[in-house]
């Protein structure tokens, strides 16, 4: 006889305790993304007639030799699945090398104040490249990384700190992301809100709105301690612990990751938009009043200082808007469809390959800030090329 659903992924010994009664819809959390009443992906060995049992699991690239041999009788969407589980095993690792030296080559860059920016920008900018490293830390290199390369993890099975690292990784990514809002509420207030901007746009109020968000983020996330069972989980799940098969189906449990999945990202996305909807009316109409009355002054040179400067604000600002809702956005989807799947709205079910490009884009987010610095501001690529340059300087001086 073939082997079993769980015995394919390597992980039957330490799952099938959470099966009731032979029912796979009251599984442990483990099986979670592979259950779903099998719909997901056709794990049934016998219906194709071959022997999984060839499949060497310890192998990270497992999933793509499992592609080779049944590629004919997968399904398409089980095909990306298995396609985009294969290409983690180099995407994830080459992510977490680049997001650790790119936010703190950032990091140091924007500490020096020899970017242009004010001193409140600079704040908002290091916090949110230090909340995106803590994220690649949490996430990509103790979560994602050991769940594609478990035969090299192994020894996680047995340090019981899954509750600590599901608050300490929840709460970097609540930072990333607010940190986001934040700055965009920052702009809008220095260019729509001429009255307030003295007294907000300051250093020490970027300081105090900053150690807000974090401490708010940090409390809010410790109901995930509680929820969880105080045992790590090598599984690609946003529960990438084992939970209680109480907790898994409890209303109460259901509302609390219901507003945990609105407070972040939902109510940014909208913040964000918002926020920037006005920021732009507003541009517009001062742009328009502004050339208005240069128009009637002919001593005054066609460049305008003030409005360049706004210019290159702003672009920054929708960059780096756009770019987090765009990555985040596939991954906030999934979240929501497969809670609702848990309430009984089987309907709005999502293929679960939905979920894995989710988590490669929500990821990406953390590591392209840096890119985007380069790209809108002049005095950072000077300040990057001066660093890079250093080693090599250092080196020819000491050999002169």
């Amino acid at each position: 006889m073939g082997a079993s659903p769980l015995e394919l992924t390597g992980i039957s010994g330490c799952t099938k305790r959470g099966r009731i009664d032979g029912n796979l819809r009251s599984r442990d959390w483990n099986v979670t993304t592979m259950g779903r009443n099998l719909r997901t992906m056709d794990w049934n060995v016998t219906s194709m007639g071959r022997n999984l049992r060839t499949i060497d699991h310890s192998n990270p690239f497992w999933t793509l030799q499992y592609l080779y041999v049944y590629y004919h009788t997968l399904p398409l969407e089980d095909r990306i699945f298995y396609v985009l589980f294969g290409l983690q095993v180099i995407y994830y690792p080459l992510l977490a090398a680049v997001g650790v030296t790119v936010n703190i080559l950032t990091m140091i860059i924007l500490s020096r104040g020899k970017c242009g920016l004010s001193k409140c920008v600079t704040r908002y900018l290091v916090a949110m490249a230090t909340a995106d490293l803590l994220v690649v830390i949490t996430d990509l290199m103790l979560r994602q990384i050991p769940i594609r390369y478990q035969g090299q993890f192994e020894f996680l099975w047995s340090i019981h700190v899954c509750n600590i690292h599901a608050v300490l990784l929840f709460a970097a990514a609540d930072c990333s992301v607010w940190f986001t809002v934040t700055f965009t509420f920052d702009r809008f207030v220095a260019i729509c809100c001429e009255k307030l901007k003295t007294k907000y746009c300051t250093e020490k109020t970027a300081a105090v709105v900053l150690g807000t968000v974090t401490v708010l983020g940090c409390l809010k996330n410790t109901t995930w301690y509680f929820m969880f069972i105080g045992r790590y989980r090598l599984y690609n799940n946003p529960w990438f612990c084992g939970v209680t098969i109480s907790v898994l189906y409890s209303r109460a449990w259901s509302v609390i990751e219901l507003l945990h999945n609105i407070l972040t990202p939902c109510v940014p996305f909208v913040l964000i938009l918002l926020l920037n909807a006005l920021t732009v009316r507003h541009i517009l109409m001062a742009s328009r009043a502004r050339m208005r009355l240069r128009g009637h002054s002919s001593e005054e040179s066609p460049r305008d200082p003030e409005m360049e400067s706004r210019r290159k604000s702003i672009i920054l600002l929708f960059v780096i808007s756009g770019n987090f809702i765009l990555l985040w956005v596939l991954f906030m989807v999934f979240s929501i469809s497969n809670r609702m799947w848990y309430l009984g709205y089987e309907s709005v079910l999502l293929p679960l390959f939905i979920q894995e490009l989710g988590f490669m884009l929500q990821l990406l987010s953390c590591c392209t800030n840096t890119c985007i610095y380069v790209v809108t501001q002049t005095k950072f690529r000077k300040q990057l090329k001066n660093i890079l340059k250093y080693p090599f300087k250092a080196s020819v001086k000491f050999m002169k």
